[in-house]
């Protein structure tokens, strides 16, 4: 549009699509959730949402999307488009009440002329509605800040061995990939994961080999000051920092602050999207960044009903089922809880017969 430019993601609502739904909203800026007025019993003041709105506005606010709007369609179709739009706002904003998510706006909305979608409605306050239009409001919602206030956290995609242009890259390796969280510079001290060396940023290189620095969300060429073995898939990551246990005895040990620390054992919330049920104790890989490490569900603590938003014990996940489980790496991986860093506090399952993906795992 005029005002600015949209990526749009289309995710089928019905159930067999709920990874078409994880897909979109795991780098979305806002959701738009399309609620259809003549499915439910619009009437009765007390009506029953569809599960399909249940889940994806669930998995919305598990993904972190962090604008969530509801648009009522179809309310020319209904008798009554007023007293529709009031009773399904009002189950809408109970049910959000209840599951914690926020709730950007509630639109009301007629695909099949236009009404509040591009242009305001043909009748001034349809619905006993006032706001702006659908698209309006959607000009307005805040992009998703990039992750560069958090300490840098790099994943290798690229080794470039041998540099062609020694003026650029000192004529040592170019380790290029996306910055996941932070910003590198010259002069910033790191630690290559998992080999645990230590080093410190020579330079930075932009797409186009030019010396800058590189903040969250875009594409970089690290050189480090010396040679270091990286290949692909390992992490170069802020270095940590000795800190004094106390500041009044001169004598304690400095105890070593880890940036992102490494674990195996991982307490996850995952979207379950294989056609094959989840169990404890089988193996998968998992996938974080650019690097592959076996991953063994060790329990499946419990199942999330999407109706009631009530957790039971579970000792497996059907496909497109919600639960928590605790998992085990066969080797450790820089984490970090999801609702601090997407990047680091998300891993996708593949199982290791049919490489398909499995699941998405948001750790807790």
């Amino acid at each position: 549009t005029e005002e600015r430019k949209f990526i749009i993601g289309d995710a089928p609502g019905h159930e067999q699509y709920t990874r078409n739904m994880v897909t979109a909203a795991s780098s979305a800026d806002a959701a738009v959730v399309l609620v259809d007025a003549t499915k439910l019993d619009w009437s009765n003041p007390a009506l029953e949402l569809l599960v399909q709105t249940r889940r994806h506005s669930l998995l919305c606010k598990l993904l972190r999307v962090p604008s969530i709007v509801f648009a009522v369609n179809k309310l020319d179709a209904v008798a009554d488009a007023a007293l529709a739009f009031a009773h399904i706002s009002r189950a809408l904003e109970t049910f959000a009440t209840a599951a914690g998510i926020p709730v950007t706006a509630i639109v009301p909305v007629s695909a099949l002329k236009g009404w509040n979608v591009v242009d305001a409605a043909a009748q001034p306050g349809w619905c006993g509605y006032t706001g702006p239009t659908l698209l309006a409001l959607l000009e307005t919602l805040p992009a998703t800040p990039a992750e560069s206030d958090l300490p840098l956290a790099f994943p290798v995609q690229w080794v470039e061995k041998f540099s062609s242009s020694a003026d650029t890259s000192m004529g040592r390796r170019v380790f290029w990939g996306r910055v996941a969280t932070g910003t590198v510079q010259p002069g910033t001290p790191v630690q290559v994961f998992p080999s645990g060396q230590t080093a410190t940023v020579a330079q930075v290189l932009d797409h186009a080999r030019r010396p800058r620095d590189i903040a969250a969300g875009h594409s970089a060429g690290i050189v480090l000051d010396r040679e270091v073995d990286v290949s692909r898939g390992d992490w170069i990551v802020a270095a940590p920092v000795a800190v004094p246990t106390t500041l009044d005895d001169e004598f304690d040990t400095p105890t070593p602050t880890t940036c992102w620390p490494a674990s195996r054992e991982l307490s996850a919330t995952i979207a379950w999207m294989d056609d094959e049920p989840l169990i404890a104790g089988r193996v998968y890989w998992a996938l974080q960044g650019h690097r592959w490490v076996k991953a063994k569900v060790r329990r499946i603590v419990h199942r999330l009903d999407v109706n009631t938003l009530q957790e039971h014990d579970a000792t497996q996940l059907e496909p497109n089922a919600i639960g928590h489980v605790e998992l085990l790496l066969q080797e450790p991986l820089p984490v970090a809880p999801f609702a601090r860093s997407r990047v680091l506090g998300s891993l996708i399952l593949v199982d290791t017969a049919t490489h398909k993906t499995s699941g998405a795992a948001l750790l807790n």
